[in-house]
Parts: C-alpha cells; structure tokens; sequence
C-alpha cells in the first residue's frame, strides 16, 4: 500500500506539472506569434533598410535627397492604408479568430515583398515602376495594419497576468528585430557578398525575395498556433456580434486614449529607426558601412531594453514608464538630435543613439499590452489596431517624409521641435491617464 502511495502523484506536483505545462504551452505560442510578428516587420522595414540603394532605380534625377524624399513618401503610402488593414484584420481577429487574422496577415506580407523583388525599374518601364512598387507597398501596408493590434491582442491575452508586461514587449523585440534583420541583412551583402555598384544595380532585390520565402514559412507555423482562452470564451459565450465599428464607437474615451498614447511615441520610434539611417548618411556624413555598423548596434540595444522595461512595468504598473519617456522625451530630444548633427565619430553616434532608446524604450517596451488591457475581448483587436493604426499613419509614418522635406527647405533642425511637440503632447495624456496595470478590462466581455 505504501508503494502505491508512494508512485501516485501528490496534489502540489499534479499542480506543478499543470504549471509547468501551461507556461510551455504560452512560451511556444509567443515564440510562433513573435516569429510570425518577425517576419513581417522584415519584409516592411527592408523597404527602409535599402532605400539609399534602390531609389535611384525608381525615381530619376540628380539630387539624393528629393530620391530619398520620393522613396520615403512611398514609405509613408505604405502607412495611409495602415488604418483600413487595422479595421479589417481586427474584424477578423474579433470574429473569427486571432490564429486567422494572423496567419492571412503574413501571407499578404509576402505577396508584397515578392511585388517588390521583381518589379522592373524606370528606365525599363517608366513611370509604371514606382506605381507597382507603391502597390506593393499598400499591400503591405495593408499586412501590417492588421499585424500590429492582432499580435499586440494576441500576445496580451496569451500571458498570464502578472507577467503581461514582459510577455507582450516581445512585440517590439520583434519588431525592433524585424529591422535589425534587414540590417543585418544589408551588412552581409556589404561586406561579404556584393559591392555597393552589384547592390544598387540589382542587390537590392534579395532582401525582398528572402522577406517572401520567411513569409510563407511563418504563415505554415501561425496556421498550427493555438488560439487564446480568452477568444475560446468569447465563442462559447453564444453573445450576438455586432459590426466592430459599431462596437468600437461604444469606446469613445479609450479610441481617443489610444491616439494620444501612440502620438509621441510612433514618431519617436519612426525618428529612431527609418529615418536614423538618413539622418546619419545625409546630415551626420558617416560612410555607408559606418551607418549600417551604428544602426545595427543601436537596434540590438534597443531590443535588450524591451522586455527589462517590461518586466518593470510589471512591478511598478505602465504609467511610470510612460510618463518617464513622455518627460524625458520633451526635455531632451533637441539636445540629442542637435550633438548628433554634429558629433565626428560613429562611436559618439552609437551612445546617443543608445542614449535615446533609454528614453524612447518607456514607449515602445508596454505601448501594446496598454492598449490592449483598454478594451473588452469582442473589440480588443480592431480597438488597439484601428486607431492606433490611423495615429501612426499621421504621425509615424510620415517621420521620414517630414524630416526630409525640413533638411530640403534648409531647416533641418525644425523637425527636431515638432517631434518634442508632439511627444509633449502626449505626455499631457500620460498625466491624466489611469495605470492600466491597476484598470485592466482584459477580462470584459461585452
């Protein structure tokens, strides 16, 4: 009798074994929804990675700066439709599931990217070269609108509650790391593979056709991704659907929340990232080689950083964080983009720039389980994702475009006080807002 007993489990290692199953079970679910939020950032941001080399082949003229300017106005078109990807991949999401909404997301991603790799150039086709690649890059645009709040929702819901924070900043790791692959990319075709004629003649182009393959394999793996207990509940609750427009208009007060959170930080985000490249070839006058070295450096820092501040807005709630970024942001952009116009050294760049992701990281680490933890479960995908999406397109998106069209009038530095403006103005909402930490409607169903 003894050694039955001895073999039959106790209730505290039954309960273990259940813990430990549950806490794989979420690692590999955020490891495949991270994977797939990857890939999509890749194939968005290779656009920006390689636009110094294949605007050219696009938009002729003489002067880089109006190329560029050209280039990165298609970058922002990419952004325009980011809101109607947002809606109608949130309604799916909502309705028919996160798994669904996904796994479609990133084969639309793919489809643009391989537009991209194969669209001939303007001196074979003329002014049908940039429409195709601004069609591609509504396409994708359209993919990423639908990512961002699915895979913010997704990755919330996944989580357990106490560690929210740390689990969804892995949404910014792979979207910070989504960039830092085209990087990477870029630097091996630099240094190993080709030269900088063989990249800007045809180079350019094997990023994409990379971005498409990742793309299909990632959309096999999200089709095998286990749906959140939070949208099982939600389905067998047997409520009657409404439009997620018409539900979202419920939400007036938490939409408008969203828009004033994203504001400062999109356009920080977009500051330090896209635009950071040209920034550094065109005003800080460093070497090719040397922008890829710093851009590289400075995105794995920032990925380092994401699930640290995570992990602390689990301790001591979301709005210190933000408030930190929203404080420190307004008191020292100015400064921080004005040394680095100036600085004479690749290594100077990268600690400013590191500096600056200290700063911006208050942001991007918690900004999607913030938003997600606003809204009840029928509505979370299409309410982080719409207006979030429309905010980015406004202010995000055309961060390259505005900083560009500044350098062109000879007012650079102008740029440098609308981003602290707009960043002010959303510390104003970081103020007033409540901790969402301590008010989370995660469990609401309505």
């Amino acid at each position: 009798m003894s050694a039955l007993q001895g073999a039959v489990p106790t209730a505290s290692e039954t309960d273990d074994r259940l813990d430990l199953a549950d806490v794989r079970r979420r690692l590999k679910a955020i490891f495949i929804g991270s994977v797939g939020n990857l890939v999509e950032w890749y194939d968005f941001y290779a656009y920006a990675a390689f636009a110094l080399y294949f605007a050219p082949a696009f938009f002729p003229g003489e002067d880089p700066v109006v190329q560029q300017l050209n280039a990165a106005v298609l970058f922002a078109a990419g952004f325009i439709v980011r809101p109607l990807g947002g809606w109608m991949f949130g309604h799916l999401a909502d309705h028919y599931g996160r798994r669904n909404a996904l796994t479609l997301s990133v084969v639309l991603m793919c489809f643009g990217s391989l537009m991209i790799a194969v669209t001939p150039t303007y001196a074979t086709i003329g002014i049908w070269a940039p429409i195709l690649l601004a069609t591609a890059r509504v396409l994708q645009g359209l993919s990423l609108g639908g990512e961002y709040g699915t895979s913010a929702t997704y990755l919330t819901e996944i989580a357990d509650k106490r560690h929210r924070g740390f689990y969804s900043s892995f949404q910014y790791v792979t979207l910070i790391g989504g960039q830092l692959c085209a990087i990477l990319v870029l630097l091996l075709l630099q240094k190993v593979f080709l030269t900088n004629e063989e990249i800007r003649a045809w180079g350019w182009r094997i990023p994409f056709v990379i971005g498409a393959l990742l793309a299909v394999v990632a959309a096999i793996m999200r089709r095998h991704l286990q749906e959140t207990d939070a949208f099982k509940a939600l389905q067998n609750s047997g409520k009657p659907r409404e439009s997620s427009i018409r539900t979202l208009l419920k939400y007036p007060r938490e939409v408008l929340l969203v828009v004033g959170l994203t504001a400062g930080g999109t356009a920080a985000f977009y500051t330090y990232t896209t635009y950071m490249q040209k920034f550094l070839k065109l005003s800080v006058g460093l070497t090719d080689n040397q922008v890829t070295m710093v851009t590289a450096g400075s995105l794995i820092f920032a990925m380092a950083l994401q699930p640290i501040y995570g992990m602390i807005s689990d301790r001591i709630g979301r709005k210190w964080l933000l408030i930190g970024f929203g404080v420190c942001g307004t008191l020292f952009t100015v400064p921080l983009l004005t040394t680095l116009q100036h600085v004479q050294s690749a290594w100077a760049a990268f600690l400013l720039i590191c500096a600056a992701w200290m700063i911006v990281s208050g942001y991007t680490s918690i900004n999607a389980v913030v938003k997600a933890e606003l809204f009840p479960t029928n509505v979370r995908a299409t309410g982080v994702g719409l207006p979030y999406a429309i905010t980015v397109s406004v202010f995000g998106g055309t961060a390259d475009s505005v900083a560009l069209w500044f350098k062109s009038q000879g007012h650079e530095q102008y740029f440098y006080y609308y981003l602290t403006g707009i960043i002010a103005l959303s510390l104003i909402v970081y103020l007033f807002m409540r901790d969402t930490k301590h008010h989370s409607a995660m469990h609401r169903t309505e």
